[in-house]
Protein backbone atom coordinates (compact mmCIF):
# COMPACT_ATOMS: atom_id res chain seq x y z
CA UNK A 1 0.00 0.00 0.00
CA UNK A 2 1.33 3.55 -0.93
CA UNK A 3 2.23 5.94 1.87
CA UNK A 4 1.92 9.26 1.41
CA UNK A 5 5.37 10.19 3.57
CA UNK A 6 7.72 8.13 0.55
CA UNK A 7 4.94 9.27 -2.56
CA UNK A 8 6.45 12.44 -4.59
CA UNK A 9 3.48 14.91 -5.51
CA UNK A 10 5.80 17.04 -7.67
CA UNK A 11 4.57 18.23 -11.04
CA UNK A 12 1.20 16.03 -9.73
CA UNK A 13 -2.38 16.89 -8.94
CA UNK A 14 -3.86 15.77 -5.91
CA UNK A 15 -7.45 15.10 -5.33
CA UNK A 16 -7.45 15.27 -1.13
CA UNK A 17 -10.56 14.06 0.68
CA UNK A 18 -10.28 16.38 4.24
CA UNK A 19 -13.20 16.82 6.38
CA UNK A 20 -13.63 20.65 7.01
CA UNK A 21 -17.54 20.04 8.73
CA UNK A 22 -16.34 23.00 10.91
CA UNK A 23 -18.51 24.87 13.30
CA UNK A 24 -19.91 27.74 12.51
CA UNK A 25 -21.29 30.89 14.32
CA UNK A 26 -24.46 33.14 12.82
CA UNK A 27 -21.68 35.51 11.36
CA UNK A 28 -19.93 32.44 9.79
CA UNK A 29 -16.94 32.88 12.21
CA UNK A 30 -15.15 29.81 12.71
CA UNK A 31 -15.54 28.52 16.25
CA UNK A 32 -13.41 25.51 16.44
CA UNK A 33 -11.18 24.74 13.52
CA UNK A 34 -9.39 21.20 15.10
CA UNK A 35 -10.30 19.72 11.74
CA UNK A 36 -8.40 21.88 9.83
CA UNK A 37 -5.57 21.88 11.66
CA UNK A 38 -5.45 18.20 11.76
CA UNK A 39 -5.55 18.15 7.98
CA UNK A 40 -1.92 20.77 7.40
CA UNK A 41 0.12 18.24 7.59
CA UNK A 42 -1.05 16.73 4.38
CA UNK A 43 -1.95 19.72 2.88
CA UNK A 44 1.77 21.01 3.27
CA UNK A 45 3.39 17.84 2.26
CA UNK A 46 1.76 18.21 -1.22
CA UNK A 47 2.68 21.91 -1.61
CA UNK A 48 6.03 21.94 -0.40
CA UNK A 49 6.83 18.24 -2.79
CA UNK A 50 5.41 20.71 -5.82
CA UNK A 51 1.91 19.15 -6.12
CA UNK A 52 -1.13 20.67 -6.52
CA UNK A 53 -3.79 19.26 -3.71
CA UNK A 54 -7.58 19.73 -4.96
CA UNK A 55 -9.32 19.98 -1.51
CA UNK A 56 -12.84 18.10 -1.63
CA UNK A 57 -14.87 18.71 1.36
CA UNK A 58 -18.24 18.80 2.67
CA UNK A 59 -20.07 20.92 5.00
CA UNK A 60 -23.24 20.10 7.17
CA UNK A 61 -26.26 18.39 5.46
CA UNK A 62 -27.25 20.53 3.12
CA UNK A 63 -30.34 19.66 0.89
CA UNK A 64 -28.61 21.35 -1.97
CA UNK A 65 -26.72 24.75 -2.77
CA UNK A 66 -26.83 26.86 -0.38
CA UNK A 67 -24.94 29.95 0.95
CA UNK A 68 -25.36 29.04 4.96
CA UNK A 69 -22.88 25.52 3.97
CA UNK A 70 -20.66 26.98 1.70
CA UNK A 71 -17.17 26.26 2.53
CA UNK A 72 -16.44 29.96 0.62
CA UNK A 73 -16.72 30.75 4.61
CA UNK A 74 -13.68 28.71 5.74
CA UNK A 75 -11.64 30.07 2.75
CA UNK A 76 -9.69 32.97 4.07
CA UNK A 77 -8.52 30.72 7.28
CA UNK A 78 -7.66 28.05 5.61
CA UNK A 79 -5.47 30.06 3.37
CA UNK A 80 -4.36 31.25 6.75
CA UNK A 81 -3.12 28.28 8.39
CA UNK A 82 -1.92 26.77 5.07
CA UNK A 83 0.40 30.30 4.12
CA UNK A 84 -0.84 30.15 0.78
CA UNK A 85 -3.65 32.03 -1.16
CA UNK A 86 -6.43 29.26 -1.94
CA UNK A 87 -8.42 29.33 -4.62
CA UNK A 88 -11.88 28.16 -4.52
CA UNK A 89 -14.24 26.68 -7.21
CA UNK A 90 -17.90 28.14 -6.85
CA UNK A 91 -18.57 24.47 -7.51
CA UNK A 92 -17.02 21.12 -7.28
CA UNK A 93 -17.64 20.08 -10.73
CA UNK A 94 -18.43 21.78 -13.91
CA UNK A 95 -16.75 23.26 -17.02
CA UNK A 96 -15.86 26.42 -15.12
CA UNK A 97 -14.39 24.40 -12.34
CA UNK A 98 -12.40 21.74 -14.74
CA UNK A 99 -10.87 24.60 -15.82
CA UNK A 100 -9.87 26.07 -13.01
CA UNK A 101 -8.10 22.62 -12.07
CA UNK A 102 -6.12 22.81 -15.85
CA UNK A 103 -4.52 25.97 -14.69
CA UNK A 104 -3.40 24.70 -11.30
CA UNK A 105 0.30 25.72 -11.42
CA UNK A 106 2.86 23.39 -8.86
CA UNK A 107 2.27 24.81 -5.36
CA UNK A 108 -1.06 26.14 -6.13
CA UNK A 109 -4.43 25.01 -4.20
CA UNK A 110 -7.83 24.91 -4.91
CA UNK A 111 -10.97 24.09 -2.26
CA UNK A 112 -13.75 23.58 -4.15
CA UNK A 113 -17.42 23.49 -3.18
CA UNK A 114 -19.20 21.44 -0.59
CA UNK A 115 -19.48 18.39 -2.51
CA UNK A 116 -22.91 17.06 -0.96
CA UNK A 117 -24.37 20.33 -2.50
CA UNK A 118 -24.83 17.32 -5.03
CA UNK A 119 -27.33 14.38 -3.99
CA UNK A 120 -24.72 12.25 -6.16
CA UNK A 121 -21.96 12.37 -3.03
CA UNK A 122 -23.85 10.46 -0.95
CA UNK A 123 -25.76 8.74 -3.63
CA UNK A 124 -28.92 9.62 -1.56
CA UNK A 125 -32.28 10.85 -3.62
CA UNK A 126 -33.48 14.42 -2.63
CA UNK A 127 -37.24 16.42 -2.50
CA UNK A 128 -39.54 13.21 -2.64
CA UNK A 129 -42.45 14.29 -1.62
CA UNK A 130 -43.66 12.60 1.76
CA UNK A 131 -46.26 10.42 0.23
CA UNK A 132 -44.39 8.74 -2.46
CA UNK A 133 -44.56 5.61 -3.22
CA UNK A 134 -42.24 2.67 -3.18
CA UNK A 135 -41.81 2.58 -6.72
CA UNK A 136 -41.04 6.40 -6.80
CA UNK A 137 -38.50 6.29 -4.37
CA UNK A 138 -36.74 2.93 -5.68
CA UNK A 139 -37.07 4.62 -9.20
CA UNK A 140 -35.44 8.01 -7.75
CA UNK A 141 -32.45 5.42 -5.91
CA UNK A 142 -31.45 4.16 -9.07
CA UNK A 143 -31.71 7.19 -10.72
CA UNK A 144 -28.78 8.93 -8.60
CA UNK A 145 -26.91 5.46 -8.13
CA UNK A 146 -26.56 5.96 -11.65
CA UNK A 147 -25.63 9.67 -11.86
CA UNK A 148 -23.35 9.01 -9.01
CA UNK A 149 -21.01 7.27 -11.57
CA UNK A 150 -20.59 10.28 -13.68
CA UNK A 151 -19.82 12.89 -10.28
CA UNK A 152 -17.19 10.41 -9.09
CA UNK A 153 -15.43 9.70 -12.50
CA UNK A 154 -15.48 13.87 -12.87
CA UNK A 155 -13.84 14.25 -9.09
CA UNK A 156 -11.23 11.26 -10.54
CA UNK A 157 -10.70 12.92 -13.56
CA UNK A 158 -9.19 15.98 -11.79
CA UNK A 159 -6.20 14.28 -10.32
CA UNK A 160 -3.31 12.25 -10.63
CA UNK A 161 -3.49 10.89 -7.08
CA UNK A 162 -5.95 10.40 -4.40
CA UNK A 163 -5.35 10.99 -0.63
CA UNK A 164 -8.21 10.20 1.90
CA UNK A 165 -7.78 11.87 4.69
CA UNK A 166 -11.25 12.42 6.41
CA UNK A 167 -11.52 9.41 8.70
CA UNK A 168 -14.18 11.07 10.10
CA UNK A 169 -16.38 10.16 7.18
CA UNK A 170 -14.76 6.88 6.65
CA UNK A 171 -17.47 4.92 7.29
CA UNK A 172 -19.58 6.21 4.65
CA UNK A 173 -19.19 4.95 0.85
CA UNK A 174 -19.89 8.10 -0.63
CA UNK A 175 -18.44 9.17 -4.11
CA UNK A 176 -15.36 11.05 -2.44
CA UNK A 177 -14.46 8.73 0.81
CA UNK A 178 -14.62 5.38 -1.13
CA UNK A 179 -15.73 5.43 -4.56
CA UNK A 180 -13.39 7.74 -6.00
CA UNK A 181 -10.53 5.26 -5.22
CA UNK A 182 -11.61 2.22 -7.76
CA UNK A 183 -10.00 5.44 -10.40
CA UNK A 184 -6.68 5.32 -9.26
CA UNK A 185 -4.34 2.14 -8.97
CA UNK A 186 -2.60 1.22 -5.65
CA UNK A 187 0.39 3.03 -6.30
CA UNK A 188 -1.27 6.57 -6.56
CA UNK A 189 -4.14 6.17 -4.00
CA UNK A 190 -2.96 6.55 -0.25
CA UNK A 191 -3.93 7.80 3.43
CA UNK A 192 -3.11 11.26 4.31
CA UNK A 193 -1.40 11.91 7.51
CA UNK A 194 -4.41 12.04 9.94
CA UNK A 195 -6.02 9.38 8.24
CA UNK A 196 -2.65 6.68 8.67
CA UNK A 197 -2.61 7.56 12.70
CA UNK A 198 -6.54 7.17 13.29
CA UNK A 199 -6.13 4.38 11.38
CA UNK A 200 -3.03 3.01 13.40
CA UNK A 201 -4.54 3.90 16.60
CA UNK A 202 -7.61 1.72 16.02
CA UNK A 203 -5.97 -0.80 15.45
CA UNK A 204 -3.67 -0.79 18.03
CA UNK A 205 -6.48 -0.22 20.45
CA UNK A 206 -8.50 -3.81 18.58
CA UNK A 207 -5.65 -6.07 17.66
CA UNK A 208 -2.18 -4.89 19.29
CA UNK A 209 -3.73 -4.62 22.93
CA UNK A 210 -1.26 -4.59 26.30
CA UNK A 211 -3.33 -5.52 29.30
CA UNK A 212 -5.37 -4.91 31.49
CA UNK A 213 -7.07 -3.43 28.85
CA UNK A 214 -9.89 -1.14 30.13
CA UNK A 215 -13.00 0.42 27.97
CA UNK A 216 -14.93 3.42 29.78
CA UNK A 217 -18.63 3.29 27.64
CA UNK A 218 -20.60 5.99 28.63
CA UNK A 219 -23.42 7.63 26.75
CA UNK A 220 -27.45 7.72 27.78
CA UNK A 221 -28.85 4.76 25.79
CA UNK A 222 -27.75 1.29 26.18
CA UNK A 223 -29.15 0.64 22.97
CA UNK A 224 -27.22 2.86 20.83
CA UNK A 225 -24.09 1.42 22.59
CA UNK A 226 -25.08 -2.32 22.30
CA UNK A 227 -22.67 -3.55 19.27
CA UNK A 228 -19.89 -1.89 20.84
CA UNK A 229 -20.02 -3.29 24.27
CA UNK A 230 -21.10 -6.77 22.64
CA UNK A 231 -17.53 -6.39 20.37
CA UNK A 232 -15.56 -5.23 23.11
CA UNK A 233 -16.66 -7.87 25.49
CA UNK A 234 -14.08 -10.45 23.19
CA UNK A 235 -11.12 -8.20 23.93
CA UNK A 236 -11.11 -6.31 26.99
CA UNK A 237 -10.64 -7.37 30.77
CA UNK A 238 -12.46 -4.09 32.11
CA UNK A 239 -15.51 -2.34 30.89
CA UNK A 240 -16.67 0.26 32.67
CA UNK A 241 -19.98 1.24 31.82
CA UNK A 242 -20.96 4.77 32.69
CA UNK A 243 -23.33 7.89 31.65
CA UNK A 244 -27.03 7.83 31.41
CA UNK A 245 -26.46 3.74 30.93
CA UNK A 246 -25.91 3.66 34.49
CA UNK A 247 -29.37 4.01 35.20
CA UNK A 248 -30.81 0.86 32.95
CA UNK A 249 -28.29 -1.20 34.29
CA UNK A 250 -29.14 -0.37 38.22
CA UNK A 251 -32.78 -0.76 37.58
CA UNK A 252 -32.42 -4.03 35.78
CA UNK A 253 -30.87 -4.87 39.03
CA UNK A 254 -33.60 -4.29 41.30
CA UNK A 255 -32.09 -0.71 42.12
CA UNK A 256 -34.59 2.64 42.43
CA UNK A 257 -33.25 5.33 40.12
CA UNK A 258 -36.00 8.32 40.28
CA UNK A 259 -36.57 10.37 37.65
CA UNK A 260 -33.24 9.38 36.38
CA UNK A 261 -33.02 8.31 32.87
CA UNK A 262 -33.82 4.94 31.69
CA UNK A 263 -34.83 2.19 28.38
CA UNK A 264 -37.09 0.18 30.81
CA UNK A 265 -37.48 -1.66 27.39
CA UNK A 266 -33.89 -2.94 28.01
CA UNK A 267 -33.50 -3.95 31.43
CA UNK A 268 -33.82 -7.36 29.89
CA UNK A 269 -30.70 -6.73 27.54
CA UNK A 270 -28.68 -5.53 30.61
CA UNK A 271 -29.34 -7.86 32.33
CA UNK A 272 -27.75 -10.42 29.33
CA UNK A 273 -24.81 -8.34 28.82
CA UNK A 274 -23.90 -8.69 32.56
CA UNK A 275 -24.54 -12.23 32.07
CA UNK A 276 -22.14 -12.35 28.78
CA UNK A 277 -19.90 -10.59 30.73
CA UNK A 278 -19.05 -12.88 33.41
CA UNK A 279 -19.10 -15.88 31.23
CA UNK A 280 -16.28 -14.60 29.03
CA UNK A 281 -14.65 -13.59 32.58
CA UNK A 282 -14.69 -9.53 31.92
CA UNK A 283 -14.53 -6.96 34.91
CA UNK A 284 -17.81 -5.12 34.24
CA UNK A 285 -17.82 -1.31 36.97
CA UNK A 286 -20.38 0.10 37.78
CA UNK A 287 -21.02 2.94 39.42
CA UNK A 288 -21.73 2.74 43.04
CA UNK A 289 -22.91 6.59 44.16
CA UNK A 290 -23.94 9.28 42.37
CA UNK A 291 -24.31 12.46 41.99
CA UNK A 292 -28.24 13.78 41.62
CA UNK A 293 -30.48 16.66 41.48
CA UNK A 294 -34.20 17.42 42.13
CA UNK A 295 -34.11 18.72 38.18
CA UNK A 296 -32.18 18.49 35.06
CA UNK A 297 -30.37 22.12 35.41
CA UNK A 298 -27.05 23.56 36.72
CA UNK A 299 -28.62 25.11 39.01
CA UNK A 300 -30.45 22.63 41.34
CA UNK A 301 -30.30 21.04 44.45
CA UNK A 302 -27.70 18.64 44.86
CA UNK A 303 -26.99 15.37 46.68
CA UNK A 304 -25.30 12.25 46.59
CA UNK A 305 -26.64 8.78 47.34
CA UNK A 306 -25.96 5.35 46.51
CA UNK A 307 -27.06 4.71 43.28
CA UNK A 308 -29.36 2.10 43.96
CA UNK A 309 -30.97 4.08 45.89
CA UNK A 310 -31.96 7.27 44.21
CA UNK A 311 -35.02 9.51 45.99
CA UNK A 312 -38.27 9.77 43.83
CA UNK A 313 -38.17 13.48 42.48
CA UNK A 314 -34.38 13.06 42.07
CA UNK A 315 -32.32 12.37 39.04
CA UNK A 316 -28.70 11.46 38.62
CA UNK A 317 -26.42 13.38 36.69
CA UNK A 318 -22.83 12.22 37.04
CA UNK A 319 -21.43 9.88 39.30
CA UNK A 320 -20.09 10.55 42.96
CA UNK A 321 -17.16 10.46 44.76
CA UNK A 322 -17.28 6.68 45.34
CA UNK A 323 -17.37 5.43 42.23
CA UNK A 324 -14.65 8.50 40.89
CA UNK A 325 -12.07 6.77 42.83
CA UNK A 326 -13.29 3.02 41.79
CA UNK A 327 -13.31 4.00 38.08
CA UNK A 328 -9.93 5.85 38.70
CA UNK A 329 -8.19 2.92 40.55
CA UNK A 330 -9.20 0.20 37.53
CA UNK A 331 -7.61 2.91 35.08
CA UNK A 332 -4.38 3.75 36.70
CA UNK A 333 -3.69 -0.09 36.84
CA UNK A 334 -4.79 -0.41 33.11
CA UNK A 335 -2.18 -0.41 30.37
CA UNK A 336 -4.65 -0.26 26.93
CA UNK A 337 -7.44 2.51 27.41
CA UNK A 338 -10.56 3.36 25.34
CA UNK A 339 -12.68 5.88 26.83
CA UNK A 340 -15.84 7.44 25.18
CA UNK A 341 -18.62 9.00 26.65
CA UNK A 342 -18.50 10.85 29.94
CA UNK A 343 -19.93 10.27 32.82
CA UNK A 344 -22.46 12.51 33.62
CA UNK A 345 -24.05 15.80 32.24
CA UNK A 346 -20.69 17.41 31.76
CA UNK A 347 -22.31 20.34 29.49
CA UNK A 348 -23.27 21.65 33.41
CA UNK A 349 -20.23 23.05 35.51
CA UNK A 350 -21.87 21.62 38.70
CA UNK A 351 -21.54 17.68 36.98
CA UNK A 352 -18.41 17.92 35.59
CA UNK A 353 -16.38 16.31 38.50
CA UNK A 354 -16.88 12.74 37.34
CA UNK A 355 -15.76 13.07 33.55
CA UNK A 356 -12.95 15.50 34.99
CA UNK A 357 -11.97 12.98 37.32
CA UNK A 358 -12.21 9.97 34.72
CA UNK A 359 -9.80 12.14 32.46
CA UNK A 360 -7.24 13.13 35.02
CA UNK A 361 -7.35 9.08 35.72
CA UNK A 362 -6.07 8.66 32.03
CA UNK A 363 -3.60 10.84 31.57
CA UNK A 364 -1.72 9.75 34.88
CA UNK A 365 -2.23 6.07 33.33
CA UNK A 366 -0.45 7.46 29.79
CA UNK A 367 2.09 9.22 32.25
CA UNK A 368 2.73 5.88 33.48
CA UNK A 369 2.94 4.15 30.23
CA UNK A 370 -0.60 2.67 28.88
CA UNK A 371 -1.57 3.65 25.56
CA UNK A 372 -4.87 5.40 25.52
CA UNK A 373 -7.47 6.76 22.89
CA UNK A 374 -10.40 8.90 23.45
CA UNK A 375 -13.18 9.52 20.67
CA UNK A 376 -16.58 10.28 20.20
CA UNK A 377 -17.38 13.69 20.09
CA UNK A 378 -18.10 14.35 23.57
CA UNK A 379 -15.27 12.83 25.06
CA UNK A 380 -12.79 14.68 22.72
CA UNK A 381 -15.10 17.82 23.88
CA UNK A 382 -14.09 16.38 27.49
CA UNK A 383 -10.69 16.35 27.27
CA UNK A 384 -10.37 19.43 25.53
CA UNK A 385 -12.70 21.21 27.75
CA UNK A 386 -10.22 20.38 30.61
CA UNK A 387 -7.10 20.72 29.12
CA UNK A 388 -6.19 17.06 28.72
CA UNK A 389 -5.69 16.17 25.64
CA UNK A 390 -2.18 16.52 25.72
CA UNK A 391 -1.81 13.76 28.47
CA UNK A 392 -3.44 11.02 26.08
CA UNK A 393 -2.18 9.29 23.68
CA UNK A 394 -4.28 9.63 20.84
CA UNK A 395 -7.50 11.87 20.24
CA UNK A 396 -9.57 10.48 17.61
CA UNK A 397 -11.28 13.02 15.15
CA UNK A 398 -13.50 10.60 14.15
CA UNK A 399 -17.17 9.83 16.10
CA UNK A 400 -19.26 7.51 14.07
CA UNK A 401 -16.31 6.58 11.88
CA UNK A 402 -14.30 5.59 15.46
CA UNK A 403 -17.36 3.69 16.85
CA UNK A 404 -18.03 1.74 13.79
CA UNK A 405 -14.40 0.65 13.71
CA UNK A 406 -14.83 -0.71 17.37
CA UNK A 407 -18.14 -2.28 16.35
CA UNK A 408 -15.66 -4.30 14.29
CA UNK A 409 -17.33 -2.81 11.17
CA UNK A 410 -15.48 -2.40 7.91
CA UNK A 411 -15.27 1.11 6.86
CA UNK A 412 -15.81 1.52 3.07
CA UNK A 413 -12.74 4.70 3.31
CA UNK A 414 -10.50 2.21 4.54
CA UNK A 415 -10.92 -0.63 2.85
CA UNK A 416 -11.14 1.59 -0.64
CA UNK A 417 -7.11 2.42 -0.30
CA UNK A 418 -6.38 -1.03 1.96
CA UNK A 419 -8.24 -3.75 0.17
CA UNK A 420 -8.37 -2.44 -3.39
Amino acid sequence: MQTIEKYNFAGKKAFVRVDFNVPLDENFNITDDTRIRAALPTLKKIIADGGSPIIGSHLGRPKGATDKYSLKHILAHLSKLLETNVQFAPDCIGEATAAQVAALKPGEALLLENLRFYAEEEGKPRGLADDASDDEKKAAKKTVKESQQTFTQTLASYADAYVNDAFGTAHRAHASTALIAAYFDTDNKMFGYLMEKEVQAVEKILTNINRPFTAIMGGSKVSSKIEIIENLLDKVDNLIITGGMTYTFTKAQGGRIGGSICEDDKLDLALELLKKAKDKGVNIVLAIDAKVADSFSNDAQIGICRVHDIPDGWEGLDIGPGTEELYADVIRQSKTILWNGPTGVFEFENFTHGSRAVGEAIVEATRNGAFSLVGGGDSVACVNKFGLASGVSYVSTGGGALLEAIEGKTLPGIAAIQNP
